[in-house]
C-alpha cells in the first residue's frame, strides 16, 4: 500500500449519506441558482424570441458534456471526481490543470451567489448601489450593482454560514438543500404558469423579428446570456458520487435527470416571459437590445408587478434570496471537496486534505471561505463575475470527453454501469461543444481565463519548492501533448474571432462559420492527441488502482 493510502486510512473521510432524490436535488439546486432570475431577460436582449433556441440548445451542449460524466462518474463514484479522473489517464500536470480550473470555476461560484441575492435584497435594505460602467466591447455604459460596505459585512456572514451548515456534515446539507431544492422547483413553475395565465402577447415573438440579431445573436446568448451559467450546476452529481449509497443507479440519474428538468422549465420560463410582455413596452423600446421596463433589482419581479401580480413579485424578491444563497451553499461543499481531491491526488498542500471526526474536510473549508471574501474585492457585482465563471466551468467540463476516450483504452473491461453509446461521436461533440461555449463568451473572458491558468502554473511551481506538494512525476508527456495545444488554440481562435461584436481587443477576421469549422478542427486535433499521449495501461492502471484503495478505506469507514 503506498504512503498516500496509508494516510487515507488514518483520517477521518467524507460521510455517505445522499440517496437518488438527495444527489438529484444537488444538480437541480446548484443549477437553479441566481441565473434564472436574470437569464429571461438578458437572453431576449440578444435573441429576441429565439432566445428559446438559445436555451434548448444550451440544454443539448450541457447534456452531451453530462452523459459523458455519467458514465465517468459511475465507473468511479468518486468525492471530487471531475478532479480525480484527469489524473487517472493523463497523470498530475493534467490532473493538476485541471483541478485548477475546476477550482477557480467553483471557488468564485457561491461569491456571485451571495452577491446575486444581496442585489436582490437591495430593494429592503442599501445592500448594493448602482452606478454606470463601460460595458466590455460596446460604446453603451451599463448598470452595475455593487456591494456597499454593509453589502461586505452581510456577504461574509453569509459566506460563514454556509461555512457553518457544511461543518455539521453532508447528513445536514442533504436535509436542507431538499427543501430549498423544491422551494425553487415550485418557484420556477409558479412563474410559468402564472405568466402564461395572466397574459399571452402572441404578437410579441414577431413585432420586433423573431431573430432580430441571427445566428450570432443566438449562439451569444448561450454564453453571455446567462444561459449556460444557469445549466451549470449539473455536475454535482458527479462531484458527490462518492458520498451516495447506490452511484451506478443514483450518478446518471441525477446528472442527466438534472439537466433535461431543468431545460424544460427554462424553455418554458423564455416563452411565458415574452408573452406576458405589454406590447407597448416593445413598441417603446423599438428592439429587444434596448428593452427595458423598470425592474432594476428583479425583472421577473417587476414584470409580476406590471401584471398585476404583486403577491407573487413578492415570492420572487424572497426567491432571489433563497435561490442563490441555496447554490452558494451547494458550490462551497463543491469548492471545499475539490480542494479535499486535489490533496489527495497530490496536487495541492496535503493539510487540504484533513478532515474532523464528522467527515468534513474543515481545512478546505476555511479556504474556501477566505477565497470567496478575496473574489468580492476585484467582482463586487453579480455582472462582473458571471462571465469569467461561466468561461472557467464549462472549460473545466472539457476533459471529460478526453478521458473517457482514454479510459476506453486503458481500461477496456472495467465494469462500466451506465456505457455512453455512439463509441467516440458524443464525447467529440462535448469536446467540441465546451470549446465553442468558451469562445462565445468572448475574447474579453478568454484572455482573463488564460491569465488565471498562467497563475496556476506559477502556483504550482510554488507548491513544489516548497514542499507542499507530492508530485513523484508530472508526467508531461502524457498532459502536455494536448493541454497546451487546446489552450493555445482555443486562446488564438478567440482573438481573431468575432466574439463579442463589437471588438474588445479581438480582430474580428473569422466569421461565425469559419470560426465554428476552425474550432471543429482544433477539438479533434486535440482529441486525437490526448487519446494518442495518454498513460500506458499500466501506468494508468497504477493510478486506478491507488484510487481504488483509496476508495475502498472510504467504503469501509463511512459505512453506517
Amino acid at each position: 500500500m503506498t504512503t498516500r493510502t496509508t494516510e487515507a486510512a488514518d483520517e477521518p473521510r467524507l460521510r455517505r449519506h445522499i440517496g437518488v432524490t438527495g444527489l438529484l436535488f444537488a444538480s437541480v439546486g446548484s443549477i437553479i441558482g441566481s441565473g434564472w432570475l436574470f437569464g429571461a431577460l438578458n437572453s431576449a436582449k440578444q435573441a429576441g424570441p429565439a432566445a428559446m433556441i438559445s436555451w434548448a440548445l444550451g440544454g443539448v451542449m450541457i447534456l452531451l458534456i453530462a452523459l459523458v460524466y455519467a458514465e465517468l462518474g459511475t465507473m468511479f463514484p468518486l468525492s471530487g471526481g471531475v478532479v480525480r479522473y484527469p489524473h487517472m489517464s493523463f497523470g498530475s500536470f493534467a490532473s493538476y490543470t485541471t483541478g485548477w480550473i475546476t477550482w477557480v470555476a467553483v471557488a468564485t461560484t457561491a461569491p456571485i451567489e451571495v452577491e446575486g441575492a444581496l442585489q436582490y435584497a437591495t430593494k429592503y435594505a442599501p445592500f448594493t448601489h448602482t452606478h454606470c460602467v463601460a460595458a466590455c466591447g460596446t460604446k453603451q455604459p451599463v448598470d452595475v450593482h455593487t456591494l456597499t460596505a454593509l453589502g461586505y459585512v452581510t456577504a461574509v456572514v453569509l459566506m460563514a454560514v454556509f461555512v457553518v451548515v457544511n461543518y455539521f456534515g453532508i447528513r445536514w446539507f442533504a436535509r436542507i438543500n431538499n427543501v430549498l431544492v423544491g422551494w425553487k422547483l415550485f418557484m420556477i413553475t409558479l412563474v410559468v404558469i402564472a405568466f402564461l395565465a395572466t397574459a399571452f402577447h402572441a404578437h410579441n415573438f414577431t413585432q420586433l423579428g423573431y431573430r432580430p440579431y441571427g445566428w450570432h445573436g443566438v449562439f451569444s446568448a448561450i454564453a453571455t446570456g446567462g444561459i449556460v451559467f444557469s445549466y451549470l450546476g449539473f455536475r454535482q452529481g458527479i462531484e458527490l458520487a462518492g458520498e451516495t449509497d447506490n452511484p451506478r443507479r443514483n450518478v446518471p440519474l441525477a446528472v442527466i435527470g438534472s439537466v433535461l428538468i431543468t431545460g424544460v422549465l427554462y424553455v418554458l420560463l423564455q416563452v411565458a416571459f415574452i408573452a406576458a410582455l405589454d406590447p407597448s413596452i416593445l413598441t417603446k423600446a423599438g428592439a429587444w437590445g434596448s428593452l427595458s421596463y423598470g425592474g432594476d433589482f428583479g425583472p421577473l419581479a417587476s414584470l409580476a408587478t406590471l401584471l398585476g401580480l404583486g403577491w407573487l413579485a413578492v415570492l420572487l424578491y424572497i426567491d432571489a434570496i433563497i435561490s442563490p444563497g441555496d447554490t452558494g451553499l451547494i458550490y462551497t461543499t463543491i469548492t471545499s471537496r475539490i480542494s479535499y481531491a486535489m490533496a489527495r491526488n497530490g496536487n495541492a498542500p496535503r493539510a487540504l486534505q484533513r478532515t474532523t471526526d464528522r467527515g468534513v474536510p474543515l481545512v478546505s473549508l476555511v479556504v474556501t471561505f477566505v477565497v470567496g471574501l478575496v473574489v468580492f474585492l476585484p467582482f463586487p457585482s453579480w455582472q462582473q463575475l458571471v462571465g469569467f465563471i461561466t468561461s472557467a466551468t464549462v472549460m473545466s467540463f472539457a476533459s471529460g470527453p478526453l478521458v473517457l476516450s482514454a479510459l476506453r483504452k486503458q481500461q477496456p473491461d472495467q465494469e462500466r454501469p451506465f456505457r455512453l453509446p455512439g463509441g467516440h461521436i458524443i464525447p467529440v461533440l462535448a469536446f467540441w461543444a465546451s470549446n465553442m461555449i468558451v469562445y462565445w463568451s468572448g475574447w474579453d473572458v478568454v484572455w482573463k481565463l488564460m491569465v488565471a491558468v498562467l497563475l496556476g502554473f506559477l502556483l504550482l511551481g510554488a507548491f513544489m519548492l516548497s514542499g507542499q506538494v507530492r508530485l513523484p512525476d508530472l508526467e508531461l508527456p502524457s498532459g502536455a501533448a494536448w493541454i497546451v495545444p487546446w489552450l493555445g488554440g482555443v486562446t488564438l481562435i478567440s482573438w481573431l474571432g468575432s466574439f463579442p461584436e463589437p471588438a474588445a481587443g479581438n480582430r474580428m477576421e473569422l466569421g461565425f462559420g469559419t470560426s465554428a469549422g476552425i474550432m471543429l478542427v482544433l477539438s479533434v486535433v486535440v482529441y486525437v492527441l490526448a487519446h494518442r499521449f495518454r498513460l500506458s495501461p499500466e501506468q494508468a492502471a497504477r493510478h486506478i488502482a491507488e484510487t481504488e484503495k483509496e476508495a475502498a478505506v472510504t467504503d469501509e469507514q463511512l459505512a453506517d
